[in-house]
């Protein structure tokens, strides 16, 4: 268990964004909005994993603050960029970098989380967690694809 869950807490929100410029101006403003999306998708869905105890967050970053946002504005939000800057246009390279990060994130990260006493899955096991993050890697990349479509414009004749 960590001295100062906080400050690896601040850590896993702050270290990925070190990173970002790094993406270029290009990628963020081709795959931001789809990260936001799926973010604030997330801080949604921690909402009923909390109702349903999915997984349980026994820190938090600021009194009334969800557990995950942390890793959902930080690594999540970021990552999420990343894959999309290398993947995108290629659905199979897109899904293997969804399952390999997915799978480190959910066996040993989350390992290590609960090591740190911040994190343990309650009703749901690491399989269940595995297909709702692969659900969700499908939703990322059909939004991209809806959002490219309505974003090219018909020629003007």
């Amino acid at each position: 268990m960590t001295k100062h869950p906080r400050l690896l807490l601040w850590l896993i929100l702050l270290v990925p964004w070190l990173s970002a410029p790094f993406l270029g101006k290009e990628t963020i403003k081709r795959y931001g909005l789809t990260s936001l999306f799926i973010s604030v998708f997330i801080s949604l869905e921690s909402i009923l994993a909390k109702k349903r105890k999915w997984w349980w967050f026994y820190e938090k970053l600021f009194p009334g603050a969800y557990g995950e946002m942390p890793l959902v504005w930080g690594q999540f939000f970021i990552g999420t960029l990343w894959i999309m800057k290398f993947s995108y246009g290629k659905i199979f390279r897109f899904l293997l970098t969804n399952l390999v990060t997915d799978l480190f994130f959910i066996y040993p990260f989350s390992a290590f989380l609960k090591r740190q006493g911040l994190f343990s899955y309650v009703r749901l096991n690491q399989i269940q967690v595995y297909g709702v993050f692969f659900l969700k890697s499908i939703l990322i990349y059909l939004f991209q694809m809806v959002r490219g479509a309505i974003g090219k414009k018909a020629p003007i004749e």
